[in-house]
């Protein structure tokens, strides 16, 4: 196996434009595969970054949301082969440490996911011009024609899946759905709130409904996100925009007699909208499961906490990459998840820069990239 020079996008420094170049991509070592990169989709984990939230890791090459094809596999890989079609998932899962064995967590110890822009053994596989190593994004970067996976961070796809829809199971909308139905295990006949409705809220609005919830509000500033919310089965929308002075809290317990909700799902990372999110839930057995992340510290009126509500965070909707994945992708197969409808724009890599500026759009869900 030898080096390949591809084409990425690499980003020199917080907010700066993304530049198209050749870069070296280094063979898989022990434990590794090469794939070449199908298309990737846009998820605000790759903006975060881009703003060196939070570390500024640069330069670098972003992009964790993707599917290829496996080019070359290294040393001790067994279970994926040249070949195989693949996502990248920023978790791992060996399925014997304790916490794999606990059955309460989808985070492993062996394989953890990691903020340090490298590989598990502490180096880079990807380099610019003049050996300048690169920074991935967790242990991948999908925003290159060639990236470099540890095999225990890959789940195998069926190759019939369309690739578009692929890339969006390896973060956002699993993460969303995974929330529902594996964090907070919604009950059939139960009420759900689900702040936010990009492609990680219409996850988790998809999830409710597969759980059979009684009664899905979802709640965006967009009017645009009330039809698509819909289309995956939420049966209320409100904007807090539009609700006459009135809090949001208020209105999602006006719909639900005034108890509040058994569950909500705060999908945004917006700091005050994670106490609404907290304080629609009933007194005495709310249970809010806290996703969005942006702002890092957030804020919290622990007073809500006192009648018995719970708060609970999650990484990737508590899914397991080996144990519970395949089940997402396999209703996607059968039609049982349409996700084509997410996919709201599609660009080629030269046109990363555009990309970005999509996701302002406010018809935007999920932008595409393809190689």
């Amino acid at each position: 196996m030898s080096t390949i020079t591809c084409k990425a996008a690499v980003c020199w420094g917080p907010d700066e434009p993304f530049k198209i170049e050749q870069i070296q991509v280094d063979p898989p070592r022990l434990g590794e595969v090469r794939l070449k990169i199908l298309c990737s989709s846009l998820c605000h984990t790759d903006v975060l970054r881009w703003h060196g939230i939070p570390l500024p890791l640069f330069p670098r090459v972003l992009g964790h949301e993707g599917v290829g094809v496996v080019e070359s596999v290294g040393d001790e890989v067994t279970d994926i082969k040249v070949g195989d079609t693949v996502i990248p998932t920023f978790i791992g899962e060996c399925g014997d440490c304790p916490n794999c064995e606990s059955g309460k967590t989808n985070l492993c110890r062996t394989h953890p996911f990691s903020f340090s822009g490298l590989m598990p053994d502490g180096t880079s596989r990807m380099s610019a011009a003049g050996g300048r190593s690169l920074y991935h994004l967790f242990s991948c970067s999908t925003f290159s024609e060639y990236a470099v996976v540890s095999a225990h961070y890959v789940a195998k796809v069926d190759p019939g899946l369309p690739p578009p829809v692929a890339s969006l199971l390896s973060c956002g909308f699993t993460t969303g759905f995974g929330a529902v139905w594996k964090e907070a295990k919604v009950e059939a006949g139960s009420s759900v709130a689900v702040f936010g409705l990009g492609g990680v809220g219409i996850g988790a609005v998809a999830g409710a409904k597969m759980m059979e919830a009684g009664r899905i509000i979802g709640i965006d500033v967009n009017d645009k996100k009330r039809e698509p919310g819909e289309a995956f089965g939420a049966t209320d929308f409100v904007n807090p925009g539009k609700i006459g002075g009135r809090s949001a809290v208020e209105v999602i317990k006006e719909l639900t007699g005034g108890l509040g909700v058994d569950y909500s799902f705060e999908c945004s990372g917006v700091a005050a909208v994670l106490n609404e999110a907290i304080e629609c839930t009933k007194v005495g057995s709310g249970l809010t499961i806290l996703i969005g992340a942006g702002q890092g510290v957030m804020p919290v009126n622990v007073r809500l906490f006192l009648p018995g509500r719970t708060v609970k965070g999650c990484v990737f909707g508590g899914v397991k990459p080996r144990s519970d994945l395949h089940l997402v992708i396999d209703k996607c197969l059968d039609k049982e998840l349409q996700l084509e409808g997410l996919v709201t724009h599609e660009v080629g890599l030269e046109d990363i820069n555009h990309a970005f500026e999509l996701l302002k759009q406010p018809d935007c869900l999920k932008v595409v990239i393809k190689m």
